[in-house]
């Protein structure tokens, strides 16, 4: 303290010795980050992390995202070995262009905007690869609040967590419209109509383009119709997320469904895609962005911008996904083996939907649980409250969100019984 003291005074005065001088950074850098506190756990990174310390052989995880197979092990597809077979070897890992693979997006906006799309043979479409869909959101969320800074977005209640965090970072102000109704574990129609009513004219929405992540509850096709006629009227712009085409349904263009009825309606929309969920390319961030504009010369001016805001965040993106997925989609025989596998994977979730209700009702559960099989995609929005997940937690080693959001990736035959008996016991008295 004393010599800290000495140095301030010196200091003060101009002038600190070299002895002291050579002592206080050190000591300034030691206090320079003591304000910094832990950051609060991720809701859904911390259930793995609490899972895997667990001792008990009974122990299941409904946790994470991440398709299983029907022995809970990771799935590495067939159509993706290949496509690796392919690249090792014989093509170079130089840095990609900036806005990513061409030959990726190329392939990525047939699958959303369909293969023989206007759009795309017109060159109305900004696109860029990016880090899967999570860098595709924060990259349209930095373009909305650098070219549209006075606009807002508005984020449906619920929504996957990250999705609060991408826009407030790129620093867009939030507000949220109605989706789920908790009483029927279904949708709000009506008050998702009205809060898109109520919103001011021209105002972004975030929507899910199918498989709605935590709820897994998605309008019918009809009421996609309404939704996009009441954008037209508003002059609202969608901005979908589509991070499970092909996972939810088993059938890619019934996924994108949503995205083809507000471009059918002459909607300029943006679209975030991921190759995640549907090519099990978890680690690969793998992606795309794009938006669909008035005519190629605005495509060309918006692309130059997106590229501008990636420049400084990660300068280009990754080469590896990219191959793998190129090559898959171009590839006439590797596409059809992608569309086999990842409706063998949709169809494994939805056996399990029906495993898990057929046991649950055979247990004479009093509540309805007809929600688990009218729901899609990868997760269960159960409606169990905190305190029943937390007594599967202590009670059953069953792990999960807290707000009951169950991953059917994680149920297996070998589990699904287990689960069943585990949920009744926690509910049953409800």
């Amino acid at each position: 303290m004393a010599l800290h003291r000495a140095a301030s005074a010196i200091r003060r005065r101009g002038a600190l010795p070299l002895p002291l001088l050579a002592g206080a950074p050190a000591r300034a850098m030691a206090s320079l980050f003591g304000h910094v506190e832990p950051a609060p756990k991720d809701p859904i990174l911390g259930v793995t992390e609490a899972f895997l310390a667990d001792p008990s052989s009974d122990k299941v995880n409904v946790g994470v995202g991440a398709y299983r197979d029907d022995n809970g092990k990771p799935v590495v597809l067939d159509c993706v070995r290949e496509a690796e077979r392919r690249i090792a070897g014989n093509l170079n890992m130089e840095y990609l262009p900036m806005g990513g693979s061409i030959k990726m997006i190329e392939e990525s906006l047939k699958l959303a905007y369909g293969e023989d799309s206007e759009f795309i043979k017109d060159k109305r479409i900004a696109a860029v690869q990016a880090l899967s869909g999570t860098g595709a959101c924060r990259l349209f969320a930095d373009f909305q609040k650098r070219f549209l800074p006075d606009s807002q977005i508005y984020i449906p209640t619920p929504t996957w967590s990250n999705h609060h965090n991408i826009w407030r970072d790129a620093q867009v102000p939030q507000r949220t419209f109605s989706y789920y109704h908790p009483e029927s574990r279904g949708l709000d129609f009506a008050g998702l109509m009205d809060d898109i009513k109520n919103a001011p004219n021209g105002s972004f929405f975030l929507l899910h383009a199918c498989a709605h992540n935590p709820t897994g509850v998605d309008p019918t096709e009809e009421q996609w119709r309404e939704i996009s006629y009441q954008f037209k009227l508003k002059n609202h712009f969608p901005f979908f997320d589509m991070a499970y085409q092909g996972f939810a349904s088993g059938d890619p263009e019934r996924d994108a469904k949503a995205i083809r009825i507000f471009l059918e309606d002459g909607h300029q929309i943006g679209c975030a895609q991921s190759y995640a969920k549907n090519m099990g390319l978890y680690g690969q961030r793998a992606g795309c962005l794009s938006i669909l504009c008035e005519d190629e010369m605005q495509a060309v001016a918006v692309k130059s911008q997106l590229q501008q805001i990636a420049r400084p965040m990660y300068s280009n993106p990754p080469v590896h996904g990219a191959l793998v997925v190129s090559i898959i989609l171009n590839d006439p025989e590797l596409k059809s083996l992608w569309l086999t596998e990842v409706k063998g994977m949709a169809d494994r979730i939805i056996g399990m939907r029906k495993a898990l209700r057929e046991n649950l009702e055979s247990l004479g559960s009093p509540l309805s649980w007809e929600h688990v099989t009218n729901q899609i995609g990868m997760f269960c929005y159960s409606g169990m409250t905190p305190e029943q997940v937390d007594r599967l937690t202590n009670e059953y080693h069953i792990y999960m969100t807290r707000n009951g959001r169950i991953s059917m990736a994680g149920v297996t035959t070998g589990n699904v019984v287990y689960l069943a008996n585990a949920i009744h016991d926690v509910t049953k008295s409800n």
